[in-house]
């Protein structure tokens, strides 16, 4: 007698049992349809000029109580946010600026900030003409502008650091809360590297800020869109970049004046 494997019966229940017959395939659950959007996600889409007009057309008071409560909260948050982005550009400085506007500027709070932790301030040492170090310039523009609550300075080496070789060029000393945080030397002198890694080595070292939450609609730059699987998880681009960045042991680069100095005249670099 022939036997249909892929019939349910008794019968080939029992088959299946002793394992004379493969087990039936079982068919895969249907997948649950996506939830509806709530309110809040519905509203994210518009500007405050919409919603404004959305409020007014509701024909319904809690509804349009709602709506002005959400625009208002996102309205305020805009201006924190502005508020706190205070800088968004690459400055150059001088060697008796470096007290002033690097280690000084790194104990300054952002208003409102209950933790207390101070502003992050990236000092870039470069020089024109060393190919690794005019990229890393580039990339160094481009973060400024990503993360306007950092502030970024730029100097030349050998202003900042006299007889500094071109060899440890380009450099990043990165402070927060008056001291120095990390060191990065000779930053991409030994292959060509990509933004990512250094805003990785940026992110881990707590002197720039995880990418808050973009609403709908934002513009987003070139550098942050540059894959899919980024915008899934940001976080694990930065880890995988940060396995590729300079492991190098930075040396010893004291910036800290005594009280009452106006300039940096004690810096030191120690090779």
């Amino acid at each position: 007698m022939a036997v249909n494997p892929n019939e349910d019966t008794e019968f080939n229940d029992a088959l299946r049992k002793y394992g004379i017959i493969p087990q039936r395939e079982t068919t895969p659950p249907t997948p649950s349809p996506p939830g509806s959007p709530s309110l809040e996600e519905l509203l994210d889409e518009f500007d405050s000029k919409d919603l404004q007009e959305i409020g007014e057309d509701a024909h319904d008071d809690e509804l349009e109580r709602t709506i002005d409560t959400f625009n208002r909260q996102r309205l305020a948050e805009q201006k924190r946010e502005e508020k706190r982005s205070r800088f968004g550009r690459l400055y150059p400085i001088g060697r008796d600026d470096y007290t002033r506007e690097v280690t000084d500027a790194s104990e300054v709070d952002e208003d409102g900030d209950d933790e207390k932790k101070g502003t992050g301030v990236i000092c870039f040492l470069y020089k024109d003409g060393i190919p690794h170090s005019d990229r890393a310039f580039q990339h160094v523009q481009k973060l400024a502008a990503k993360y306007p609550r950092t502030k970024f300075v730029c100097i030349v080496g050998d202003k900042c650091i006299p007889n500094l070789p071109d060899s440890r060029i380009p450099m990043f000393i990165i402070y927060r809360k008056g001291e120095i945080r990390n060191q990065l030397v000779s930053w991409g002198a030994d292959r060509e590297r990509i933004i990512e890694e250094l805003e990785a080595s940026f992110l881990l070292c707590g002197v720039i800020d995880p990418p808050e939450h973009r609403r709908p609609g934002q513009s987003r730059d070139r550098d942050e869109d540059s894959s899919d699987d980024d915008d899934g998880d940001p976080s694990s681009r930065m880890r995988s970049a940060q396995t590729a960045t300079n492991g190098r042991a930075a040396k010893n680069v004291r910036s800290q004046a005594r009280k009452g100095e106006d300039s940096d005249s004690d810096f030191e670099f120690d090779l």
